[in-house]
């Protein structure tokens, strides 16, 4: 079980900083030594799950089926899905839902509408909380002290000049969402791309995921966004929250 713990937590290394992996990476990112990282690398590869090149380590199109065990099963992504693309029709932009994952936004479901240009999401896709949308609603549902613990870890990462890192300001954002009943990320995550944000309650009041919309500042003002798009996305994320 411990050498299955150890691979899991390499596969998980994907996505999170690096489409592709050197063993020093993987063993740096997991905290193992590098013969085990090697070892895990190895095996994955053997399986199908990853291609090597000599150097470097990718997935491959097999590491799908590991997540597709979630979105095939799970109740979450299935009853989102008509409300996630009512949603898209009435605002003509693609529309996505994500659940909290130990300080990180993950989305599990979307909706998506045509562009030239992608805002670059996608369903297993993972996001800072601090300086996302849905995760500034996922961390308006915790509470206090885990707030204040998530925030105490540091090391949250300035992904353009808009990013908010300091600890007090990204405190009053989230109580602002909690308070408000949306959350917003302006070009903090990308320069050129802002998003909002509402939570998804349960029938105990919990809130389970965020609905949220990313588009381009060239397109969408930030006054557009809380005007036309958060009341949209409320209605939709409160009759998914009435069947949970």
């Amino acid at each position: 079980m411990a050498g299955l713990a150890k691979g899991l937590a390499v596969i998980e290394a994907f996505g999170r900083t690096s489409s592709q992996l050197t063993v020093a990476d993987a063993a740096r990112l997991t905290d193992v030594t590098r013969a085990a990282a090697r070892r895990c690398l190895l095996t994955l590869t053997e399986l199908g799950y990853l291609d090597h090149d000599g150097k470097y380590f990718r997935p491959t199109p097999r590491m799908l089926r590991l997540g597709s065990a979630y979105l095939d099963t799970a109740s979450l992504p299935a009853l989102a899905n008509p409300h996630l693309v009512a949603a898209r029709d009435a605002l003509n932009e693609s529309v996505s839902l994500a659940v909290w994952e130990d300080g990180w936004s993950v989305f599990v479901a979307r909706a998506e509408v045509e562009r030239i240009v992608s805002t670059g999401v996608r369903i297993g896709a993972r996001l800072p909380a601090h300086c996302s949308a849905t995760g500034r609603v996922l961390l308006a549902g915790l509470g206090d002290e885990e707030v204040a613990s998530y925030l105490a870890r540091g090391g949250r990462e300035r992904r353009t000049i808009r990013t908010v890192i300091d600890a007090d300001e990204l405190t009053r954002l989230v109580q602002s969402a909690r308070v408000d009943g949306y959350g917003t990320s302006d070009e903090e995550l990308e320069l050129g791309m802002r998003a909002v944000a509402v939570p998804v309650h349960d029938a105990r009041g919990r809130t389970v995921a965020a609905m949220s919309v990313s588009a381009s500042s060239a397109r969408v003002t930030a006054e557009e966004m809380h005007r036309d798009f958060v009341p949209e996305l409320a209605a939709h994320s409160a009759r998914l929250g009435r069947m949970l």
